[in-house]
C-alpha cells in the first residue's frame, strides 16, 4: 500500500484532487489531499500576506509529522512542484517518490518567477496589482479558486541535496497547452537526466481535472 500526498497548485485547494482520490482509495491506497496556507476559506488577511514557499513546504512536512508518514509519494501540480521539492529537502528522507504533475522542477536558488515565463511573470503581477500581496486567479476557472499568497511565487528555494537523492522522481508533460506552457525547456532538461522518469500527456494544464483517470493511472504505476 502507498501513501499518497497530494499538493495543489496555485489557486487551489484540496478540491483539485477530488476526481483523483477515489480512484486511488478504490486501489487500495492511503490519500492525503492537502490546502496550502493561505488558500483556505477561512484564512485572514494576514495569514495570506505573510505565507511564502518556506510555508507551504512545512504545510507538507508538518502533515507528514503529524500522520507519522513514511515512504510517502509526494504530488505536487503546478506551483506545487517548488513545495514537494522543499518539503522532501526537509522530510529526512521520508520521501520514496515524487511526482511533479507538470509542475516545476527548482534547482536550489530558483523560484517559481525565476522558472516561469513572461506570460506567468505577467499573470503574477497584474493579479498582485490590487493588494501588493496576494494574486487573484486568472479570469474563468473554478469558482473555488482563491488569491495565491505573492510572496510563494517570489521566495527563492533552498535545496541541501537531499531532494536529489528520492529514490523515484518523476516529471508529467501536459502537452496541451503548448501555446502557454512554461515547462517544455524543463522537459527536455529532465529527459536528458537518468535520475528522472518523464511522461507525456496530451491534456492541459490541470491534467487531474480533465483527466483524472489518466492521472490516476500514472500514480499506480510501478
Amino acid at each position: 500500500m502507498t501513501t499518497f500526498v497530494l499538493v495543489p497548485g496555485a489557486w487551489k485547494g484540496s478540491w483539485a484532487f477530488e476526481a483523483v482520490v477515489p480512484l486511488l482509495e478504490r486501489a487500495g491506497h492511503t490519500v492525503h489531499a492537502l490546502t496550502l496556507t493561505g488558500l483556505r476559506p477561512d484564512d485572514d488577511t494576514a495569514t495570506v500576506a505573510s505565507a511564502n514557499l518556506d510555508t507551504h513546504a512545512d504545510d507538507v512536512v508538518r502533515h507528514l509529522d503529524r500522520h507519522h508518514l513514511t515512504g510517502a509519494t509526494l504530488v505536487g501540480h503546478s506551483y506545487a512542484g517548488m513545495v514537494i521539492a522543499a518539503a522532501a529537502d526537509r522530510a529526512g528522507g521520508r520521501i520514496s517518490r515524487l511526482v511533479h504533475l507538470d509542475a516545476y522542477v527548482p534547482r536550489d536558488g530558483e523560484s517559481c518567477w525565476s522558472s516561469t515565463n513572461e506570460h506567468f511573470r505577467k499573470v503574477f503581477a497584474t493579479g498582485a496589482a490590487a493588494t501588493g500581496y496576494a494574486v487573484r486567479p486568472p479570469d474563468g476557472g473554478d469558482p473555488r479558486r482563491r488569491p495565491h499568497p505573492l510572496a510563494a511565487f517570489l521566495q527563492t528555494i533552498r535545496l541541501t541535496g537531499t531532494f536529489a537523492r528520492v529514490p523515484r522522481r518523476e516529471f508529467v508533460y501536459c502537452a496541451g497547452w503548448e501555446d502557454r506552457t512554461p515547462f517544455a525547456e524543463l522537459r527536455t532538461r529532465l529527459r536528458a537526466d537518468p535520475g528522472w522518469q518523464v511522461h507525456d500527456l496530451p491534456t492541459g494544464h490541470n491534467a487531474m481535472l480533465e483527466a483524472p483517470e489518466a492521472v490516476a493511472a500514472l500514480l499506480l504505476a510501478d
